[in-house]
């Protein structure tokens, strides 16, 4: 070859190298400057406008969901100070009501016990951990949080602590919209959890399940969704069907997929245990 042809050779090479790592370069590599406090939030979404509407989500959907969003020091204040996850076994069981999530669950499993028989035949998850979970985060789906979801997440997309996460979860959340099963006026937990088992957005896209066949994912106002989607995430996780959930048990891991604390982990397995009478 010669070394005109080499050099040639050595620029396409090049060329293609640097398109294949554009391409595996998540969203959020392209995002705009992410900040600490909130006076760079209006820039920083204008921004962002700009480059979702590049992303394949329609720019309508883009300029609706996130045209009235705003800065969240509630969400800020949130992701700085989850401080139950750092109290003892017995400290944290009494302060997120463990003894009347159980009591509750116990009827709530009775109440609904075709649905739950349905989902243990679907996905292999028994309903004790489902309902501990369902009870642990919205008290059976009674409270799911107030912060403005679209404005949580865009919060903590545009905050430098963990922006490609969030900018991920943003993302998804722009196309939860686009198929209908967001609002973008929805409410929920600081963190932008949607539903009555707290799905992150991205996380609805990956796991969410039409549990009541009306073809929407609808995790807030349906509990067969939000428990089927939560059981379809513990599946995804690693739950094997007939398995223990209880500490060193094969399906302790799943638990631990849905939450990195461990105090929350050993609380789940223990209310899961009660409510299903092992």
């Amino acid at each position: 070859m010669t070394g005109y042809l080499m050099h040639m050779a050595k620029r396409a090479a090049a060329g293609l190298a640097a398109l294949i790592t554009t391409a595996l370069l998540p969203a959020a590599s392209f995002a705009a400057q992410c900040g600490n406090d909130g006076s760079g939030f209006a820039a920083w979404v204008a921004e962002f406008k700009r480059e979702a509407a590049g992303s394949g989500i329609s720019p309508s959907v883009v300029n609706q969901a996130l045209s009235n969003v705003s800065y969240s020091r509630a969400t800020i204040r949130a992701d700085r100070g989850q401080k139950s996850f750092k109290l003892s076994l017995d400290a944290f069981m009494q302060k997120r009501g463990g003894q009347a999530i159980i009591s509750r669950g116990r009827k709530m499993r009775a109440q609904n016990a075709r649905l739950f028989e349905s989902i243990e035949q679907r996905f292999g998850v028994p309903a004790g951990p489902l309902i501990a979970i369902w009870g642990m985060e919205t008290g059976f789906g009674s409270f799911m949080g107030k912060e403005h979801t679209l404005s949580a997440v865009s919060t903590l997309a545009y905050d430098c602590r963990r922006s490609a996460y969030f900018t991920d979860q943003l993302y998804a959340a722009l196309q939860l919209v686009q198929r209908g099963d967001l609002s973008p006026a929805a409410r929920g937990a600081a963190h932008g959890e949607i539903g009555q088992t707290q799905f992150l957005p991205l996380n609805v896209l990956k796991y969410g399940v039409d549990g009541d066949g009306n073809g929407h994912v609808d995790m807030v106002r349906s509990r067969a969704d939000a428990l089927a989607s939560t059981a379809n995430f513990l599946r995804g996780h690693g739950w094997q069907p007939g398995g223990g959930y209880q500490p060193g048990q094969v399906n302790y891991a799943a638990i631990q997929g849905w939450n990195a604390a461990s105090v929350y982990q050993q609380a789940i397995a223990i209310i899961g245990a009660e409510i299903d009478g092992d």
